[in-house]
């Protein structure tokens, strides 16, 4: 996979160096290259922004140093191989990112990202390579950041990990939160390690049972807990066909049924006259 980032902090990226990151970068799994959007500046000052059309406070960086770093970052790319570009736009006003979101994007060959500064870009960037390539303006989370490249780090770590050999296991990200399959809606549920017993702390003894049937229920229902818990909003949006008669049991006691009026949705409810004992 090739990423490219064109920014005006690329000391921003170092992070990218380290970790399974810069691993996959030195095993040549990641081709990743950093831009500083200033060396697409034609003035004694390196412009990259100006004052909004319409008024109002604050600068929207400006079209002509991202057109042309775009196109010569494109140009690069297309050179040297690389195929599929799609253009990732971090934007709090974007498509949330999401570990399904991570997956579609780890199967393309080439990520170019534009982490903002100020209000923003010109809005007419993006609909001009919207005409060339896939466009994606996600955010991380519903907050405002004083720009784009801690986004571009949350994302690429995510998508990253996902591609073929970066992590040791294979099957270290089948049981993660949010992951494809059954634990698409769930939270992942507590994990422990050696020593047995610490500071009179003993870990659940199913765990240390053997028996993989058990301890895979266990596992389940703490999700299900942590995600009631933490994520009612999870449990309230799941179709009711992704939980077996198991889960279903342990949903009914920590206070969750079916709605039987959204049938033709497929949504959960709380009960509000308390949980089963």
């Amino acid at each position: 996979m090739r990423l490219d980032v064109v920014t005006i902090f690329p000391e921003y990226l170092e992070p990218l160096n380290v970790s399974l990151v810069g691993k996959a970068r030195a095993r040549g799994q990641l081709n990743v290259h950093v831009h500083d959007l200033r060396s697409w500046t034609y003035d004694r000052h390196n412009t990259v922004d100006d004052t909004p059309y319409g008024g109002g406070p604050g600068m929207v960086m400006k079209t002509d140093p991202w057109g042309d770093a775009l196109d010569s970052v494109l140009a690069d790319g297309y050179e040297t191989g690389s195929l599929r570009p799609a253009l990732i736009v971090p934007t709090p006003s974007g498509r949330p990112f999401t570990q399904e979101l991570a997956v579609e994007l780890s199967d393309r060959p080439w990520l170019v990202f534009t982490p903002a500064r100020y209000e923003g870009i010109d809005r007419r960037v993006i609909d001009e390579y919207a005409t060339r390539m896939p466009v994606y303006e996600v955010s991380i989370g519903d907050y405002v950041l004083a720009g784009g490249e801690a986004a571009v780090l949350v994302i690429t770590e995510a998508v990253a990990r996902l591609l073929p050999g970066v992590l040791g296991n294979v099957e270290s990200h089948r049981d993660d939160s949010f992951a494809p399959g059954a634990m698409a809606n769930l939270l992942e549920g507590p994990v422990y390690t050696k020593p047995p017993e610490w500071r009179g702390r003993a870990i659940p003894e199913v765990l240390l049972s053997g028996h993989h049937g058990k301890i895979a229920r266990w596992r389940r229902d703490e999700a299900l807990k942590r995600t009631t818990a933490n994520r009612p909003d999870l449990i309230e949006r799941c179709d009711p066909k992704a939980f077996d008669k198991k889960d279903r049991e342990m949903l009914s006691i920590l206070g969750w049924a079916p709605d039987p009026e959204g049938e033709p949705y497929g949504r959960f409810w709380r009960r509000l006259d308390g949980v089963e004992e």
